[in-house]
This record gives structure tokens, sequence and C-alpha cells, in this order.
């Protein structure tokens, strides 16, 4: 089992930024790939960023390029999202995500149904 708990939402101006931690415990953290989803009103769960389990490697979805940076600290059992130059559009409940399994150090999983361990969720909102 892995426990994740997002943290770092808020509401922001246009152009704002915001980091969002995602603090997680049970299983080895350090053995898992991880991710950032995002869930807009009336929206489907789309994916944001995605990061090897050294942290070594990490891949965005087009529209946060650029602006987004994920890291982690295994150390601390950590993952970040740095976001910058925030808009309108990124408002959205946030979750980080784990895979059930490792896939090797090279694994950046980008579908949602890679996924099995699920935070509850930080609300972001970027005022226009």
């Amino acid at each position: 089992q892995v426990q994740l708990v997002e943290s770092g939402g808020g509401l922001v101006p246009r152009g704002g930024s915001l980091r969002l931690s995602c603090s997680g415990s049970g299983r080895s953290f350090s053995q898992l790939a991880m991710g950032w989803f995002r869930q807009a009103p009336g929206k489907e769960r789309e994916f944001v960023a995605t990061i090897t389990l050294d942290g070594g490697r990490s891949y965005y979805t087009d529209s946060v390029k650029g602006r987004f940076t994920i890291s982690r600290d295994n150390a601390k059992n950590t993952v970040f999202l740095q976001m910058n130059d925030l808009k309108p559009d990124d408002t959205a409940v946030y979750y980080c995500a784990a895979p059930y399994y490792t896939q090797g150090a090279a694994y950046l999983p980008r579908s949602q149904h890679e996924y099995g361990y699920w935070g509850q969720g930080t609300q972001v909102t970027v005022s226009s």
C-alpha cells in the first residue's frame, strides 16, 4: 500500500506561481515512478507530468511544458510540482499518483490506467 497526501494548492492570480507537494508513505517510495494529474470542473481527469523513480527523467503534457516542473526528493518521500506562469485554464483539482508496480528506471507512465494509488487532491484556482 502507498498513501499519498497532496498540499500546496490555493488561489493565485494569472501569471502567479504555486508549488504542490505530495508526501508518500507505505511501500518504498523511491522504487516507483510518480505522476501528477488534474481534473477541471465538468472535464475528465488528465495527465500533467510524470517522473522516473530516480528523478532523472520527466515528461509533460504539451499545455504545461516550459511552465511546470516535476521533481522529487526520495529521502523525504516527496514529489513536487512547481507551477509558474499559471493561467485560468490551469484551474483544477490536482492529484498525485503512483503505479502499483515499478517498471524499471526509465518508466514514465502517462495514462491514468497505469496508476493504482491516488491522493485526495488539492484545489488550484487561477483568477483572471
